[in-house]
């Protein structure tokens, strides 16, 4: 049985979260290294590390000794997926309302 994963969006309600996926925008980083970005031990820091993991968001690299944090693109595919689904429903909307208004437009332009 594949174990389930993490929900995307619980993932990433933790202002601290988005803080660390905005810190491997620049580069890739131990544990320790973002444990010294923030006011909070580096167990916490663990701790969110392993919901992103958990989500798709990053995924860890041993190298070495060390292990490093790296973005992935998972967690933000479902992010997007779901954002897409929302905008292709806004669009539908909006081009209904165009047509409505055009149609409307019309008819009085006749009379």
């Amino acid at each position: 049985m594949t174990p389930m994963r993490a929900d995307a969006f619980q993932a990433i309600s933790d202002v601290n979260r988005r803080q660390i996926l905005n810190l491997l925008t620049r580069n890739s980083y131990t544990i320790n290294s973002l444990a010294e970005n923030f006011e909070m031990s580096r167990p916490a820091v663990s701790k969110h590390i392993k919901i992103l993991y958990g989500a798709g968001f990053i995924s860890i690299e041993d190298i070495g000794r060390e292990r490093y944090c790296i973005l992935n693109q998972d967690g933000f595919k479902e992010l997007q997926g779901w954002i897409n689904f929302f905008d292709k429903f806004w669009e539908t909307k909006l081009k209904k309302l165009e047509n409505l208004l055009d149609q409307k437009a019309k008819n009085e332009n006749k009379k």
